[in-house]
């Protein structure tokens, strides 16, 4: 997803005007189904051999841990490999190879050094295209994560920047990864301001690590990254977020790549693989916390925002479906590329999809693939309020604490409980980790102390993004701005 930092000012008009297209429905083409060799070869007889499988993964992107990070660690492919009919006497060889952004993982896939990789929608779509371009292919079989509003991507500014909305940054410089997903959403969102590209807003390319540091150090006046930066540079305390991907309404997902080489060859390796990431998925689902602390661990990433994505309500939803605003996300970015001259190539987005793969891998697993095509609800939130005991209502008015020591983030079903919550815990000296709230109009998960809130006069509060949301809120509901201090004191 990163790109080599440069920062010369391009021409941007054409391509945020041509973001429309992001609004266009989507056609499904249909096709014949082949079935997998796995189910016609099983009886053949045993070749000792020794098969490559390579993989590659982005550990910092960390809602694509299920399609790579778990299954590395907790070895979950050898689990299901194949040890019967022509493997009988196979041995395998799994290889490994972690990377920071996807253009370089294309790059060892293309060179024949990678059979497979987990990658963001814009750099799948490079992926795609490159392979068409050297005359092989590469297939998409299986989306990992995403969020068919585009939430995920987001802006940041200085810690200590005035600047509460992307319209406050007009004539400001902002960076983000060009070619990235969050390009995309940067585009977009500044189309809908109705800026030119040109003379309103510079924009320059920067990665996430020379982004961060840029807002440390007040060097630039905004950042929008994609997965997880929007959120983990707030949490380290270096800047604000003040827009969301979700705001334009830009489907964006990740998904799980393979060289259609290897899908011939070796079929039921593919799906032995998605079999894997199934298994982690329903790992990540029983147990967030657990694997959000082993995630931390392997990429860097704390663990609480980790949990930010794959807990209850996550900011992004594991989904191994390609669900039809998937898919034209996915056609938007070949679009949206090709007008950044990142390419010229078509890529026929529904014929590089296979879902044949994943089909198998989830009626092996149990899964219904037909059911989750249809299904859209994030992880929900079980069980009753933390101190009340009363049940969990309206998930945009949940609110969570995680206990320092504690092994499970406590729920509370209203800001008012977890506030309340939050002094019990510190009259007892009580260390927490994070507390989270939900925007109440688009139930986005927050860091409750980067929220802005409404306190109405009966005490209940409202949490949000978007200070300017804040404001009409409190003025549609008699309420006052509060601040995060307040509010847990039941002020404002």
């Amino acid at each position: 997803m990163k790109h080599t930092e440069h920062h010369s000012r391009r021409s941007f008009a054409v391509v945020a005007l041509s973001l429309v297209l992001t609004a266009a429905g989507c056609s499904r083409e249909k096709k014949t189904e082949q079935p997998l060799t796995s189910t016609t070869e099983a009886a053949k007889p045993a070749v000792e051999k020794t098969v490559r499988i390579a993989v590659g993964t982005q550990d910092t992107t960390i809602n694509c841990a299920a399609g790579g990070t778990l299954v590395r660690e907790l070895k979950l492919l050898e689990k299901y490999l194949p040890k019967t009919g022509k493997y009988a006497s196979t041995k395998f060889e799994v290889e490994w190879k972690n990377f920071t952004s996807g253009p370089p993982l294309t790059s060892e896939m293309l060179a024949g050094k990678l059979d497979m990789g987990v990658l963001g929608d814009f750099p799948s779509v490079l992926n795609g295209v490159a392979f068409q371009k050297a005359g092989k292919r590469s297939v998409y079989v299986s989306t990992l994560s995403g969020n068919v509003r585009g939430a995920g991507n987001g802006l940041v500014v200085p810690k200590d920047s005035p600047a509460t909305k992307l319209a406050d940054l007009k004539g400001k410089q902002i960076s983000v990864p060009f070619g990235s997903a969050a390009h995309g959403m940067l585009l977009r969102a500044v189309n809908s301001l109705g800026w030119d590209p040109e003379k309103d807003v510079s924009l320059v390319s920067q990665s996430p690590e020379v982004g961060g540091t840029a807002l440390k150090a007040n060097k630039i006046d905004g950042h929008a990254d994609f997965v997880p930066f929007a959120e983990l540079f707030p949490f380290r305390g270096t800047s604000r977020k003040i827009y969301d991907g979700s705001s334009v309404n830009a489907p964006t997902s990740h998904g799980f790549i393979v060289s259609e080489e290897f899908t011939k060859e070796y079929p039921e390796l593919v799906v032995a693989y998605l079999q894997a990431t199934l298994e982690a998925d329903k790992l990540l689902t029983a147990q967030p916390e657990k694997y959000s602390e082993l995630i931390e661990k392997v990429s860097g990433v704390e663990a609480e925002v980790v949990y930010m994505f794959h807990g209850p309500l996550g900011i992004q939803t594991r989904d191994f479906t390609p669900k039809p605003e998937f898919r034209q996300g996915l056609k938007t970015a070949v679009e949206t590329l090709k007008l950044l001259k990142k390419h010229d190539s078509e890529l026929d987005i529904d014929k590089w999809i296979d879902e044949r793969f994943i089909r198998e891998a989830a009626k092996l697993s149990g899964r219904d693939f037909d059911e989750r095509l249809k299904h859209y609800d994030p992880l929900p939130v079980t069980g009753n309020d933390a101190r009340t005991n009363e049940a969990l209502g309206d998930t945009k008015q949940i609110a969570q604490i995680w206990v320092k020591g504690e092994e499970k983030v406590r729920n509370y079903a209203t800001p008012r409980s977890a506030f309340t919550a939050l002094s019990e815990l510190k009259a007892q000296n009580k260390a927490v980790r994070a507390v989270f709230v939900h925007d109440r109009n688009t139930g986005i998960k927050l860091l409750a102390d980067q929220a802005y809130y409404v306190q109405k006069p009966d005490g209940s509060v409202a949490a949000f993004l978007l200070k300017e949301d804040a404001t009409a809120w409190s003025k549609k509901e008699a309420g006052q701005l509060a601040s995060y201090d307040s509010v847990q004191k039941g002020k404002t």
